[in-house]
């Protein structure tokens, strides 16, 4: 006799089949991805060695193009233009294993963009390497590159508790995710600013931002309501990462950072984990942003909190334009600004 095709047990199934075919085809695009790059390093060592072997110059590389695109029904992928990126990209690591090793696991059009924005061996294994962890698409990797990334993240100092409160290698890869500063330039702001009015902003500006925090953020809102009891709380902006597997509180300051920061976001992870966190998500984190911190006081902060969380601070511009310098105020002088605004809210 037949059993029944019960509802929950059958998604279970369903979503195990599709995860397997997903899984699978995954493993076939980086094969295949790796057998093209592996190709194009491969035509560019022979057009190096048949040039200097007899002595040819560019024409060779036109005559070669045209002839391939005959011999291959017309196919595109062989330009000129690419089959100079070819000879490009094997004198860049023909003396290179460990950086072949890496471009060999990264798509052609991202391999193109590092080997010839980049200069710097050390800056080419950052981008490799993220490009492979985070699965970066070329929109993404331009903008790290622009950002200035790789030189960040050589300065950073990051601070968060995510070595004493999670497993060693979640730990490491949201350690990853996190940055010790965020670029909010493309806000536009030069003047004082609550912090509803900056969280609308970035709201409004949220593919930026997503850009900006970088791959795996998927945004699921802002004034994101958690319950207890009779009393109703407010995340500022919770997204889902792709890559941890974990909500992600974000919460905005514009005042310098203060210990009560961290018990209050330590608060909201708890109601997070308890409510809306999935069985197979793994444990929510926070992340405070705020203009200015004092190592020594978010170390303090975070040292006995039992939720993962981590501070980074924000910019805004880098430079202050000339007819603004001397008239945006002094970090105390924004706390009265504030203090004020609130008071005369009430």
């Amino acid at each position: 006799m037949m059993g029944k095709i019960e509802p929950q047990n059958y998604k279970n199934f369903f979503e195990d089949v599709v995860s397997a075919i997903s899984s699978e085809r995954f493993k076939a695009f980086k094969a295949i991805n790796k057998h093209h790059i592996a190709l194009n390093f491969a035509i560019g060592e022979l057009i190096v060695k048949n040039q200097e072997l007899h002595g040819w110059g560019k024409s060779v590389v036109n005559q070669l193009s045209n002839d391939l695109k005959k011999k291959l029904d017309g196919s595109t992928g062989y330009s000129p233009h690419n089959l100079w990126r070819m000879r490009q990209f094997f004198l860049e690591y023909n003396e290179d294993g460990e950086l072949l090793e890496l471009a060999l696991q990264v798509p052609w059009g991202q391999n193109i963009l590092i080997f010839q924005k980049l200069e710097q061996r050390d800056a080419k294994r950052y981008y490799l390497e993220k490009t492979v962890l985070l699965g970066w698409s070329r929109a993404v990797l331009l903008n790290q590159i622009k950002a200035k990334a790789y030189q960040r993240q050589i300065v950073e100092n990051k601070q968060s508790n995510f070595d004493k409160t999670l497993p060693v290698h979640l730990s490491e890869q949201a350690n990853e995710s996190l940055r010790s500063e965020y670029n909010l330039d493309f806000l536009g702001i030069t003047e004082p600013i609550l912090e509803r009015e900056l969280e609308n902003r970035l709201v409004a500006n949220i593919r930026d931002l997503i850009m900006e925090l970088g791959y795996g953020f998927c945004f699921i809102g802002n004034q994101y309501r958690l319950r207890l009891n009779q009393k109703e709380y407010y995340v500022d902006l919770l997204f889902y990462h792709r890559i941890l597997k974990c909500l992600i509180a974000l919460e905005l300051k514009v005042s310098e950072f203060r210990p009560e920061f961290a018990g209050k976001m330590n608060f909201y992870l708890e109601l997070l984990d308890e409510q809306i966190k999935e069985e197979d998500d793994n444990p929510s984190i926070g992340i405070i942003i705020c203009p200015e911190k004092d190592g020594l006081e978010v170390e303090y902060a975070l040292r006995n909190s039992s939720k993962p969380i981590g501070v980074a601070e924000y910019r805004l511009t880098p430079e202050l334009p000339e007819n603004l310098r001397g008239k945006i105020p002094t970090s105390n002088e924004f706390h009265e600004v504030l203090d004020k605004a609130k008071k005369s809210s009430k």
